[in-house]
């Protein structure tokens, strides 16, 4: 009876995002970064001794690694793609609702689990000040191996391996605790734009916010959080911190650009979070990826549902174009619409030539009582007659 209800059992664990635990591997915990992965540090003028910071784009299921350079900048080395994360774009809200957090988070040395079942992982550190502040309840949010998510970061063993390396020699290079930024996307403006009317909006923009300071210095922001907000003190030094509000201005206008040139606004729904489209073409040819949960839902990750429809761009048209259409050898449909006006050659055929030259002699001819129609220069314009030519 225990052996016929094995298959049922397990079914119900991967139905519910679990996995099987990892094989144990002696010294895994001290496996050395790739000798490639040193090399790419080198060329960015890093080490693997120097201070690490790491970023999640849900939507895009990728997690980067910045090292901090010998110049104090942060840059980037290396991007993983997620094997599987699960839930919807936006914040996680309680314990069982399946979502991958967003935000800014912490992660001390007490924080790596080397015994993890799935391989190797640590604690994104959820819930945070800002998640606690809302309510939001959970625990046990990892980045984590093995590809079978239910509310974490599923980087498959050997990725997670690399990770944890990574993250192993910059605590041993003396970083206290490195910082842990998860976005539900880029968070380009033209993303924001094209999100703007989804509920997490609001949410977003302090996200964004927080992004931007460290695209503009290349440093890891200092995160609070008051009255409910995510709040980023400000730089110690007046001019950088004037490169910083430079840098936000920028990206709100390019917002409100996007905006007014007619940016589709979306929301991206999911039937139960998503993978990288390498994981994907990876398992089509043949490659194990062990157990993934509801890989079902994968089918229907990144559904696109538009809320305000996109406007199409007005037609741009050089002068030179344009006023070629006022010119006899081009004339416009309404030139012949009944009870208008006469076919233009017929009634001031000496003053069609080009826009530069024939709208300055019209004027003239108003101002000398010369032109063949009545030119008003102040008051009223009069009504349509028969015979004359409409004005507007």
């Amino acid at each position: 009876m225990v052996s016929s209800l094995r298959p049922i059992l397990l079914a119900t664990l991967l139905a519910g995002g679990l996995c099987v635990p990892g094989r144990a591997e002696v010294g895994k915990a001290l496996a050395p970064i790739p000798s490639a992965t040193l090399a790419l540090m080198q060329a960015k003028g890093t080490t693997a001794a120097a201070p690490v910071l790491f970023r999640a784009y849900k939507k895009e299921s990728e997690i980067e690694v910045w090292k901090r350079a010998a110049s104090g900048r942060f840059v980037h080395v290396k991007t993983f793609p997620i094997c599987r994360w699960s839930g919807q774009l936006g914040p996680k809200r309680k314990t069982g609702d399946r979502q991958t957090p967003e935000g800014f988070y912490t992660v001390p040395k007490r924080q790596m689990n080397p015994n993890s079942s799935y391989y190797l992982s640590f604690d994104v550190g959820y819930p945070n000040a800002y998640d606690r502040a809302h309510g939001s309840t959970g625990s046990a949010v990892m980045v984590h191996g093995v590809c079978s998510s239910m509310g974490c970061f599923a980087m498959t063993d050997a990725v997670v391996g690399e990770i944890y390396a990574i993250a192993r020699e910059a605590f041993a290079g003396g970083q206290a605790a490195f910082q842990f930024q998860s976005y539900p996307f880029r968070m380009t403006a033209q993303n924001m734009a094209r999100h703007r009317a989804d509920p997490n909006i609001d949410f977003w923009r302090q996200l964004k916010a927080g992004s931007d300071r460290f695209e503009a210095l290349g440093e890891e922001p200092v995160v609070s959080v008051v009255a409910g907000r995510y709040t980023f003190a400000p730089d110690k030094d007046p001019a950088r911190e004037a490169r910083i509000a430079a840098h936000l201005a920028e990206e709100e206008a390019k917002v409100a650009q996007a905006v007014e040139q007619g940016s589709a606004a979306v929301r991206t729904t999911y039937s139960d979070g998503g993978q990288h489209a390498f994981w994907a073409a990876f398992a089509a040819k043949g490659g194990s990826l062990g157990e993934v949960s509801r890989p079902e839902a994968l089918a229907y990750a990144g559904q696109e549902v538009v809320v305000i429809p996109a406007r199409p761009r007005p037609v741009v048209v050089a002068e030179a174009v344009w006023s070629r259409w006022l010119g006899p050898e081009l004339r416009l449909a309404f030139a012949r619409s009944a009870g208008l006006m006469r076919p233009a050659e017929t009634r001031f055929p000496p003053l069609l030539t080009t826009y530069a030259d024939s709208l300055p002699r019209l004027v003239r001819a108003g101002l000398d009582g010369t032109a063949p129609f009545e030119f008003p220069l102040e008051g009223p314009i009069p009504a349509p007659e028969s015979g004359r030519l409409a004005r507007r």
